[in-house]
C-alpha cells in the first residue's frame, strides 16, 4: 500500500467520523435509538420467559432427534426472533403514525436482527463450531454492508491493497478463500455421498472400495483448490520459491506423514489387509475396523481400539489370519493315563470337538494324533478349524478343553497329573525298641553351699 492510498484512507476515515458524529447528534436519530431500546428490552425478557415454558414441553419429546435438534436450535435464538418481531411492530407503528420523521435506523435494526436469526440458524449445517461462527459473522457483515450501501467502498479499499510477492489484491484473496472454503465443503459432502455409494457395491473388494473412496475425495478436494487458484489468477511461476520451501518441509518435517500416506495407498493396492481381517501385529491381536490415510484402526477382544500407522504394516511382519480365507486351524494338546485305549481316546476327542458350534466339522473335520509317550501320560494333539477368528481364539480353545474333560470323565478316561514315587533299591527294616525310662531330676544344691568330697 503506497503513501497516497494511505493518506486517502485517513481522509475518508476522518470524514466518516465527522459524518457519524453529526448523524448521531440529530434528534430524529436519538428518538429512533430510544424506540429500539424500548423494543429490545421487553423482547429479551419475554424470550427468556417463553423459553423456560417451551423447554419443559421439549423435554417430553422422545424418538425424534431431527425435530428435537431444530427446536433446540430455535430456542437458543429465540431472543433474536422476538427482537426482530418487536422492531418490526415498532417500524410499522412509526410508519403509520408518522413520528419520528425518519424510520430508517429502526428498519436497519429490524433487518439486521432478522438476518442474524436466519444466518445463525443456517450455520448449524456446518458441524465445526469455529467455521460455523466464521461463516455467520462474514455473512452478517456482508448483509450489513449491503444495507448501508458501502460494499463498493469496501471493495475498492481491499482492491487497492495488494500483496507484493504474488501481486494480488486482498479482495481477490478474500473472495478466493470464501470460494475455496465453500468448494471444499461441497467437495467433502459430495465425497462422503459418493464414498457411501461405492461402499454399497458388492462386486468390489473391501480394499478397492476404500481406495476408490479415497481417490474420489482427494480428487474433489484438489479440484476445489485449483478452482480457487483460478479465481485468484495466480501465476504458478511466482510460487517457485514457495513450492521449494514446501518441498523441503515435506522432506524433513512431514516425512512420517507422507510415508504413512504412501504406505496406506500401497496397502490398498496390494490388498494385503482389508476391513474385517483378523491380524496379529506384535502383541496386538484384533480385527481391522477401518483403513485411514494415515493409520489403520484395529479393535482387540477387550474393546480397545489401536490406531496403528500404515508404515508398520509395510516394514514389520504382520500375521493376517484371514488373508486368503477365514479358516484358521488351532491345536489343543492333551494327555491321558497309560490305562486308556489310544484308539478310543482319539475317537472321543474328535467327537467332542465336532459337537462344538464354532468348530468346522463339515469341510474340515477335527483330527487327533498320538504324538508321544510321555513321562506319566500318553500325549495327543487335537487339531480343528474355525471360520470366525475375530470372535476369539482363547475362548474356543477353552471350550474344546471343557468338552474333552466332560467326555473323558463320562467314559472313565483319566487325565494324569504330576506326582513323584520314591523306590528303595534295598529292603528297609524298621525296629521298634523298648521305651527308655525318664531321667530322675537331680536335687538342686543350695547356693553357696560347700561341695562334699568324693
Amino acid at each position: 500500500m503506497d503513501e497516497e492510498t494511505l493518506e486517502r484512507l485517513m481522509e475518508q476515515s476522518r470524514a466518516f467520523y465527522e459524518l457519524s458524529l453529526n448523524y448521531l447528534s440529530s434528534p430524529v436519530v436519538l428518538y429512533q435509538l430510544g424506540l429500539i431500546v424500548i423494543a429490545v428490552v421487553p423482547a429479551w425478557f419475554l424470550s427468556k420467559l417463553v423459553e423456560k415454558r417451551i423447554e419443559g414441553a421439549v423435554r417430553k419429546i422422545h424418538g425424534m432427534r431431527g425435530l428435537l435438534r431444530i427446536i433446540v436450535a430455535f430456542l437458543r435464538r429465540l431472543h433474536w426472533f422476538f427482537i426482530a418481531l418487536f422492531l418490526g411492530i415498532t417500524y410499522i407503528v412509526t410508519r403509520i403514525v408518522g413520528w419520528p420523521g425518519s424510520t430508517w435506523l429502526i428498519y436497519c435494526a429490524m433487518v439486521l436482527s432478522a438476518a442474524w436469526l436466519f444466518i445463525s440458524a443456517m450455520s448449524r449445517i456446518i458441524r465445526r463450531k469455529s467455521f460455523a461462527k466464521l461463516f455467520a459473522v462474514v455473512a452478517w457483515v456482508y448483509v450489513a454492508a449491503s444495507l448501508f450501501g458501502i460494499t463498493d467502498d469496501i471493495r475498492l479499499i481491499l482492491e487497492s491493497a495488494t500483496l507484493p510477492v504474488l501481486e494480488i489484491s486482498l479482495w481477490q484473496v478474500i473472495t478466493a478463500l470464501i470460494a475455496v472454503g465453500v468448494l471444499l465443503w461441497v467437495a467433502l459432502k459430495l465425497g462422503n455421498i459418493l464414498d457411501g455409494r461405492i461402499q454399497t457395491v458388492e462386486d468390489l473388494t473391501p480394499s478397492l472400495r476404500v481406495l476408490l473412496g479415497k481417490i474420489t475425495r482427494i480428487s474433489l478436494m484438489i479440484f476445489a483448490v485449483l478452482i480457487g487458484m483460478q479465481l485468484l489468477n495466480i501465476n504458478l511461476t511466482a510460487l517457485t520459491v514457495l513450492s521449494g520451501a514446501i518441498g523441503v518441509g515435506i522432506g524433513f518435517g512431514l516425512q512420517k506423514v507422507v510415508s504413512n500416506f504412501i504406505s496406506g495407498i500401497i496397502i490398498l493396492l496390494d490388498q494385503s489387509i482389508k476391513p474385517g481381517d483378523t491380524i496379529t501385529l506384535g502383541d496386538t491381536f484384533g480385527w481391522i475396523r477401518e483403513l485411514r490415510a494415515r493409520f489403520v484402526s484395529v479393535i482387540t477382544r477387550d474393546g480397545r481400539e489401536y490406531l496403528i500407522p500404515n508404515e508398520d504394516f509395510i516394514t514389520t511382519q504382520v500375521v493376517n489370519w484371514s488373508f486368503s480365507n477365514k479358516f484358521v486351524r488351532l491345536d489343543v494338546p492333551f494327555g491321558v493315563s497309560y490305562d486308556s485305549d489310544p484308539h478310543e481316546v482319539i475317537r472321543l476327542a474328535k467327537e467332542a470337538a465336532s459337537d462344538i458350534g464354532r468348530v468346522d466339522s463339515r469341510f474340515n473335520p477335527p483330527v487327533c494324533w498320538m504324538v508321544e509317550f510321555g513321562d506319566s501320560s500318553i500325549n495327543f494333539l487335537l487339531r480343528f478349524w474355525i471360520d470366525d477368528p475375530q470372535r476369539g481364539l482363547t475362548n474356543i480353545r477353552g471350550t474344546v478343553l471343557l468338552a474333552l474333560w466332560d467326555t473323558f470323565k463320562e467314559h472313565g478316561i483319566k487325565i494324569p497329573f504330576p506326582h513323584r514315587e520314591v523306590i528303595m533299591r534295598t529292603p528297609v527294616t524298621v525296629e521298634h525298641g523298648a521305651p527308655e525310662s525318664p531321667e530322675q531330676p537331680r536335687p538342686s544344691r543350695p547356693p553357696d553351699s560347700p561341695e562334699k568330697p568324693e
